[in-house]
């Protein structure tokens, strides 16, 4: 594993919610990373629970992702280590319910 694959995994293995994504949480830099925050909000997650990653500032990572996941766009939406997918699957989850469940730790 490189270094970059490395750092992906560490980043996702020890946060419950992270997306990679461009720009951050409060100024969303692709209409798609924008979609995926709404839908996060929507699904009752606090936003500052996110670990969001700017790929814009970080090439390595920008490019790393995409095998890391063998996914080849962004944002990409991991939750307790799994890959879930990009906007479009977040919000088929979302409009399903199947992403509130995945989201919410069951009680």
């Amino acid at each position: 594993m490189s270094d970059v694959q490395t750092r992906i995994d560490q980043l996702v293995k020890s946060n419950d919610v992270v997306l990679f994504m461009k720009g951050t949480a409060s100024f969303p830099q692709c209409g798609f990373s924008g979609r995926a925050i709404q839908i996060l909000k929507a699904s009752g997650v606090e936003p500052k629970t996110v670990k969001t990653v700017n790929v814009l500032e970080d090439d390595e990572i920008r490019q790393g992702i995409k095998s890391y996941s063998n996914w080849p766009t962004i944002p990409q939406l991991y939750v307790k280590g799994e890959f879930i997918g990009g906007s479009d699957i977040m919000m088929e989850m979302y409009e399903s319910g199947e992403l509130q469940q995945v989201l919410t730790p069951s009680a």
